[in-house]
């Protein structure tokens, strides 16, 4: 297939803001598309040339993109970084650029046919070799494999090159988009959650559509966990109290420890080696390298996948400590310092796999089982404290002794034949309960920053106030929810500029519902933790905009950063507007108060 056909079919998604007029886009491309490029084909749609979980990734810097950009298009330099500067998308730089030179009659690319010659095999094998480039001379090597890139490229396809290899790649197919075009091009309505299923058993996109393509819904259908592919991980509901969850879950569940550390799922294989991922899918085995052998010395599986909570102790006194003091494992430099100073154990509490046999849909009574039996327990490896209890008096007591502990709350499960582990899924078979929800509204809030406002008196020159959105899993968009402008120390204003500075778009990004207008406005990349007084109608923004009431959306009053940048989520693992709908239903309010944001607000 040739490449200027991808290219084309790019304009057409970014000339739409309706995900289903997108999906069916997608369907209409994969099913005319050779079903062996296909897996190459929807990773290249997301800017990618593998799962999420590989190691290596596809970029390069703007520097070096506009160097090669520069060289393969005979410009004059200071005038291209000009128009980068200007327009913040190498991809329009190239445009611009190749469609001067044609209007010079000086450039080789008048010579070209409309379309390319570049095959969708060409680019794979040509991003590769940026992506291996190492030693020396690897930014010289990078250099001149993209520009040979641009130099067999129409301008259309030289656009999508350059964002695709700077991590601007864009346009709006987006993992739940691609999975709806499958069942489009492939399959039916009906067969779209066994799709998704796969898809989160495995968090690979290219390996599901591959596999559709080829084998339809009965290929699908035995695609299972694998050691070495992560899984997406089950999630909580909330509930407001201790006797409302027990009453939920029929009088009886079981309730462990929330630990306050980094979630890991943890692949041993058989030949020895131990994978640490993030809930985001990162690999975190060069941060725990303590853990992850002690996982495999006392391993009673050939292989198994496990999840845990890595949480940090004390040296001396063995008491655990808060998530802050974990972070430090996540550095990128001096880990060998780090493992020593920060010490670590594993809390497990689940098994999705071992020896061969998928796990993940059996009862929670029978995976903790296994799970206590499949470990010498010890040293750095240790089960989540546990207990079943049959009354909200004893559901208490243990909620008491968690916090005793320094845990951050509970999390209860259920004992029930169908409480089996939903993949990628959020429900009541698991409902967490934190010691916040006796102090604040019900529970932290993890959003999204989509936009920055420029500060005034002490903090001109800088962004005094980011823009934060929820997301919306249906419509694929982020939705706003508050203007955070407070729980920011002097530190984190110097570096917010830093954290943000990859991401900032010019317009409004594809995937971003606003009312409210920033100064500077962010693609959704970049996860705060927030705390609020309370939810309440919004005039202006968006999430769940006439859900409750016409003309009004959910926003947080009183929001406040925590401090905590939740690096260990990915934008879609954000809080979800369904939660946030939730959370508003808990709540004792005034159903007509407005959001302090707004011209009505409601004071207290």
């Amino acid at each position: 297939m040739l490449y200027s056909d991808l290219a084309s079919t790019f304009d057409r998604l970014e000339s739409t803001g309706s995900r289903l007029e997108m999906a069916s886009i997608l369907a209409e491309f994969f099913r005319g598309a050779d079903k062996s490029e296909l897996r190459d084909i929807v990773y290249l749609c997301q800017g990618k040339l593998h799962p999420d979980f590989y190691p290596s990734v596809l970029g390069m810097s703007d520097k070096l993109v506009l160097k090669a950009i520069v060289e393969a298009t005979f410009a004059d330099e200071k005038k291209a970084e000009q128009l980068l500067i200007k327009s913040g998308d190498p991809g329009e730089v190239v445009v611009t650029l190749m469609g001067k030179k044609k209007q010079t009659n000086l450039f080789a690319f008048d010579a070209a046919p409309e379309k390319g010659e570049l095959s969708v095999g060409d680019v794979v094998k040509s991003l590769g070799q940026i992506e291996k480039a190492s030693g020396k001379r690897s930014q010289d090597k990078k250099i001149e494999i993209f520009k040979g890139l641009i130099t067999k490229s129409t301008p259309n396809e030289a656009k999508y090159l350059s964002r695709m290899v700077t991590g601007r790649m864009r346009v709006g197919a987006g993992d739940m988009t691609i999975l709806d075009a499958l069942a489009e091009a492939f399959a039916t309505k009906e067969e779209r959650p066994e799709i998704e299923r796969a898809f989160n058993v495995t968090c690979d996109i290219g390996l599901v559509a591959q596999t559709i393509a080829e084998g339809g819904m009965d290929s699908i259908r035995e695609i299972g966990v694998r050691v070495g592919s992560p899984v997406k991980v089950m999630l909580a509901e909330r509930l407001p109290s201790v006797s409302e969850l027990v009453e939920k879950m029929g009088g009886k569940c079981a309730m462990e420890y929330k630990y306050d550390g980094i979630r890991v799922q943890a692949h041993i294989s058989r030949d020895g080696n131990v994978k640490l991922f993030s809930r985001r899918l990162e690999d975190l085995t060069p941060n725990f390298p303590d853990i992850a052998q002690s996982l495999r010395t006392r391993c009673n599986f050939a292989e198994a996948i496990i999840e845990g909570e890595c949480v940090a102790i004390h040296p001396e006194t063995g008491f655990m400590l808060p998530f802050q003091t974990v972070t430090h494992r996540r550095k990128k430099h001096g880990m060998d310092e780090a493992v020593r100073d920060v010490p670590v154990r594993i809390f497990m509490f689940d098994i999705l796999y071992a020896d061969g046999n998928d796990m993940t849909s059996l009862p929670y009574p029978e995976r903790r089982k296994a799970l206590e039996s499949g470990f010498s327990l010890g040293g750095m490896v240790q089960m989540t404290t546990m207990k079943i209890v049959e009354s909200p008096e004893d559901g208490e007591r243990f909620f008491a002794s968690a916090v005793s502990a320094r845990c951050e709350g509970i999390m209860a499960k259920s004992l029930a034949p169908e409480s089996v582990y939903r993949a990628g899924s959020r429900g009541f078979l698991w409902i967490k309960y934190k010691k916040d929800y006796q102090q604040a509204l019900t529970d932290s809030f993890d959003l999204v920053v989509v936009g920055a406002f420029y500060g005034m008196g002490k903090r001109a020159g800088k962004y005094g106030a980011l823009l934060m959105a929820a997301f919306d899993p249906e419509e694929g968009l982020f939705e706003t929810v508050c203007k955070l402008g407070t729980g920011f120390d002097d530190e984190f204003l110097d570096g917010m500029a830093g954290l943000l500075g990859d991401d900032i778009s010019e317009t409004m990004p594809r995937s971003v519902d606003a009312e409210m207008v920033p100064d500077v406005w962010f693609e959704p990349t970049v996860v705060l933790e927030v705390v609020a007084a309370e939810i309440t109608l919004s005039p202006i923004h968006t999430a769940a905009r006439d859900l409750i009431k016409e003309g009004s959306g959910l926003g947080i009053r009183f929001p406040r950063f925590t401090g905590r940048v939740r690096d260990d989520k990915a934008p879609e693992q954000a809080t979800t507007v369904d939660e946030i709908v939730r959370m508003y239903g808990m709540q004792s309010h005034d159903s007509d108060g407005l959001s302090s944001e707004g011209g009505n607000a409601r004071e207290e």
